[in-house]
């Protein structure tokens, strides 16, 4: 099988360089920097596995008809993607790889349905510059279909990739992607703040906001009737407990999980779009509570003006300090 992945940060670097090194044949699709830089350099890959460097085939954009097409774009770059390279893509198993809801949504509007897979990564990566990745920490790659049950096309995908990550089939992938949403909603604060994962949890006041945004998202979610269903490495359970706690020592429980996440520093996806000048997909993570509650006459307050941060930081380039964070949501949780 013929593997296109489509998306040269983070996480499509990573995967294509870990399908390269068992021997498959993958080729990568990026922006003309990153394909510059490959090219030129090699793909440096650095963390969890070791520090390595691997020639792969990387173009502008599909040239042939691959079998499999990973997509791993941003969300608000995946329509994009799709059209530009619609030619190829018809006969493809497509997987999706994005976080929040609507990637699937997106990818049916000029794919057939049947040939969508859907899938969750709980493995971290860091994109530091053109054909450079760091792989921060294990996990997880989840894989189902959105509309209906899993079929041969999920086995075969799994047994593919079962090659490079452990990977698990589920039938509940909705509402397990519904819960990765928690997962990520935290990645707004270090890219309101412009600095690591680490760095930001670390200070008892900023984790006690997101233990807030939590609360606030566990509220609508549960009052839209969406049904949350564990995942491997987050447990629903985990959620509910610390949402349960008084904020204090919910927010040392939550610092003490984020710092000690990876021993390289880790800066989430939305600060990543940033700080390479792109736009981020906060509206696809914060920004699914914003939504979910404005379709239920419910408030979203604190994610509504989270989401108006990052844009806020995305279109000016200044980041926030710790005192301006906590003045902007005052009085926006308990």
């Amino acid at each position: 099988m013929r593997i296109a992945v489509i998306g040269a940060g983070a996480i499509g670097s990573l995967v294509a360089a870990y399908l390269k090194l068992k021997g498959k044949e993958v080729s990568l699709i990026g922006t003309p920097d990153s394909v510059k830089a490959i090219r030129q350099n090699h793909l440096e890959v650095s963390g969890a596995r070791g520090k390595f460097k691997i020639s792969i085939d990387i173009d502008i954009g599909l040239r042939f008809h691959p079998g499999l097409v990973i997509l791993a774009t941003k969300t608000q770059d995946l329509e994009k993607a799709i059209r530009d390279n619609f030619s190829f893509l018809q006969k493809a198993i497509i997987l999706t790889t994005q976080n929040g809801i609507q990637a699937d949504g997106i990818a049916a509007q000029y794919i057939p349905v049947e040939n969508i897979v859907s899938s969750i990564i709980m493995f971290g990566a860091t994109y530091l510059e053109p054909g450079q990745v760091v792989h921060n920490f294990e996990g997880p790659w989840i894989i189902g279909k959105i509309s209906g049950g899993n079929d041969e096309k999920v086995i075969e995908i799994v047994r593919l990739l079962e090659n490079i990550f452990s990977v698990i089939a589920t039938e509940e992938i909705r509402g397990m992607k519904y819960l990765k949403v928690f997962v990520n909603a935290s990645n707004c604060i270090p890219a309101i703040l412009g600095m690591s994962m680490q760095e930001a949890f670390a200070d008892l006041d900023t984790s006690r906001i997101s233990v807030a945004i939590w609360k606030e998202g566990l509220e609508i979610v549960t009052q839209a009737g969406i049904n949350l269903v564990s995942l491997p490495d987050f447990p629903l359970e985990r959620l509910t407990r610390i949402t349960s706690l008084p904020s204090a020592e919910a927010a040392k429980i939550f610092s003490s999980i984020m710092v000690n996440l990876s021993k390289e520093p880790l800066y989430g996806s939305i600060l990543q779009s940033i700080k390479r000048k792109k736009t981020s997909e906060i509206d696809y993570i914060n920004g699914e509570f914003t939504v979910l509650a404005e379709k239920n006459n419910l408030k979203a307050s604190l994610n509504e003006k989270l989401v108006e941060m990052v844009h806020k930081v995305e279109t000016t380039g200044k980041f926030f300090s710790r005192q301006e964070l906590l003045k902007e949501t005052a009085g926006l949780f308990s």
